[in-house]
């Protein structure tokens, strides 16, 4: 795809000491709807995702689990790996932060810090998270149960005193002001950027990017008593996957990412610590970072000691995968905090999947497949009725490229299902099965419209459905399927055979208790 406009999209890569939960599917699958989406509509795409496994969690967890780091990190990393299969996402690469390429690549950008004079060596002494991997001053600490100090986010922290290498972060606060300021949707939503430019407004500390007290890490470049801080080493995998030290390649073609997608529990990591490493180094930061909200489940916060921590696998098995892709990007305006609960999913599955869109895929497919001869419908001339309804149909295009570029993906599925039921309006205005005693030819041309409006929903449902859209265009016998397809350009042709109809989304129906 040589001259093609490239699309680089990143997931964050995922903790190798837990197991993969809702969060880790709902980023991964956001990132798969973009990379289907920019690929259909043909952009050259990079689709990233994989594991981050050095750092002193791992190493507790593979010593109380009597295996060495290694083995856990392999053991876990397959768990991820297998999420984005079964989630159906299409990644271009699974990158590990324990894959020789990444350590080459660590230890490169480490060694241009330190030739810019970003980094040096001194002796870090403060409060420090095994769990969040993370150094937090004392102003940022709340007080826990009998008066333990704990971190923002509610983990216990340590006092920590050890030789370090330092990142000079306090000398980048005025950079990344002006950076923040000449790129305003290199953070978004607007709630994250409020909040990441008035830490920075607040002050840099310089970071401490190694440690001493344990060894699970990539080793500091002459230095071998220090491995590099979890985070620098975890945030170079986004470049380390485009052949960085090598500034040709792929690096070339993608770098800088146009996304990445993250929790809003990291967007500091992403937005400050980042950015500043990579303009230190004389490269340059990502286009933007996107840093979604957290799911709860049935209204309660998820945690593993409440139990209620949601599997997505066992979602897929319940309720079909296509029907959760959907679910997870219809439920909730994204980047906001959205609530899991099985009631909602029946709820958009039967109502939007089965009577809305599915419904209108049946009804009108089985009266053509009755009525036409198996074949697409001959059209005569448009009322307005008709035009209106091709023109919603044929407009959607536009709308949903701009959903897509601001990570609205709610708002593009609203969009085309306000053109689903005006669809559903229509049929019932229109009544065909009326017209084929009094009009038939109208009857032909009402159907035409209708299936013409299908063909252009199931392209642009794709990217969040595919298999179902596939089932949908394979009934409408449409081969060509990227989005350039859309609109009255490529519009059905009359008399094309067509398949024997079958149903999309079926109902979901609750087991009863024998």
């Amino acid at each position: 795809m040589s001259g093609a406009k490239t699309f680089y999209v990143t997931t964050p890569i995922y903790y190798v000491n837990d197991k993969p939960h809702i969060g880790h599917a709902y980023t991964t699958l956001a990132c798969d709807v973009l990379a289907r989406f920019k690929r259909l509509d043909g952009y050259d795409v990079k689709f990233l995702t994989g594991t981050d496994e050095h750092g002193q969690k791992v190493e507790k967890s593979a010593e109380v689990a009597g295996i060495s780091p290694q083995a856990l990190a392999d053991k876990n990393s397959a768990n991820f790996r297998e999420l984005a299969a079964r989630l159906n996402c299409s990644n271009d690469d699974f990158i590990r932060t324990t894959e020789k390429r990444h350590v080459a690549a660590v230890q490169a950008l480490w060694t241009k810090l330190v030739e810019s004079g970003d980094i040096y060596l001194g002796h870090y002494e403060g409060w420090y998270s095994v769990r969040d991997e993370a150094f937090y001053g004392e102003d940022e600490l709340v007080a826990g149960p009998n008066g333990r100090k704990l971190a923002p986010t509610g983990a216990p922290v340590e006092w920590v005193k050890e030789p370090s290498y330092f990142f000079r972060l306090s000398a980048w606060q005025d950079k990344l002001l002006e950076w923040y300021d000449a790129n305003p949707d290199c953070v978004a939503p607007q709630s994250r950027r409020n909040e990441v430019i008035s830490f920075v407004k607040g002050g840099l500390q310089d970071l401490s990017v190694s440690r001493t007290s344990f060894k699970w890490g990539i080793p500091v470049p002459g230095d071998d008593a220090h491995v590099m801080y979890v985070w620098l080493d975890a945030l170079t995998n986004y470049i380390t996957a485009v052949g960085y030290p090598d500034q040709g390649g792929d690096y070339a073609r993608y770098w800088p990412a146009d996304l990445h997608m993250v929790g809003k529990d990291i967007v500091r990591f992403h937005a400050v610590y980042w950015p500043a490493f990579l303009m230190a180094a004389g490269l340059k930061p990502a286009t933007r970072v996107f840093a979604h909200g957290w799911w709860t489940n049935e209204g309660q916060k998820i945690s593993k000691s409440v139990g209620n921590v949601i599997d997505p696998l066992e979602l897929i098995e319940k309720y079909g995968l296509d029907q959760v892709r959907y679910f997870m990007l219809r439920e909730v305006p994204f980047g906001n905090d959205g609530d899991y609960s099985h009631r909602a999913m029946v709820m958009r599955m039967n109502s939007e999947l089965a009577n809305d869109y599915g419904n209108l895929a049946q009804r009108v497919l089985s009266m053509i497949g009755k009525n036409c001869g198996n074949a697409v419908p001959v059209h005569g001339e448009f009322n307005d009725d008709d035009r209106e309804m091709l023109d919603a149909a044929h407009g959607l295009l536009h709308k949903l490229r701009d959903a897509m570029d601001r990570q609205v993906f709610h708002e593009g599925l609203e969009a085309l299902w306000v053109v689903i039921r005006a669809a559903n309006g229509y049929v019932d205005r229109q009544a065909p099965w009326t017209l084929k005693k009094t009009d038939p030819a109208r009857m032909g041309t009402v159907l035409w419209v209708l299936a013409e409006t299908i063909r252009n929903l199931a392209l642009l449902t794709q990217a969040f459905m595919p298999d179902s859209s596939a089932k949908l265009l394979d009934q409408l016998a449409v081969t060509e399927r990227s989005l350039d397809r859309c609109g009255s350009h490529h519009a059905l042709k009359p008399g094309t055979p067509l398949p024997v109809p079958q149903g999309v989304f079926p109902r979901f129906v609750e087991e009863q208790p024998e």
